[in-house]
């Protein structure tokens, strides 16, 4: 996955609160001339696969700056559950 890819998920995840079937649905129409459907399917399974078992850290570590508009908070407020089945 490039960083660009990574940015369309953490958008999606984050800010369109998508979850890994509706994700894969919207990415299949918008990179319908880039990707197949089962190259679509494999990104966004290993997307969701490793935020499942890196979740975890990201209620561990300190606050950080991040260039992107999907994540400027530092978690306080994120009620999210952090430990997944992986």
């Amino acid at each position: 996955m490039t960083y660009a890819e990574l940015s369309v998920f953490g958008r999606l995840r984050k800010m369109a609160r998508l979850g890994p079937v509706s994700m894969f649905q919207r990415l299949r129409h918008q990179w319908a001339s880039m990707h197949s459907a089962s190259e679509v399917a494999t990104k966004v399974k290993r997307f969701f696969t490793y935020y499942a078992m890196n979740r975890h850290k990201m209620t561990t570590l300190t606050p950080s700056y991040h260039a992107e508009s999907y994540s400027p908070d530092d978690n306080r407020h994120d009620l999210r559950p952090f430990l997944y089945n992986t």
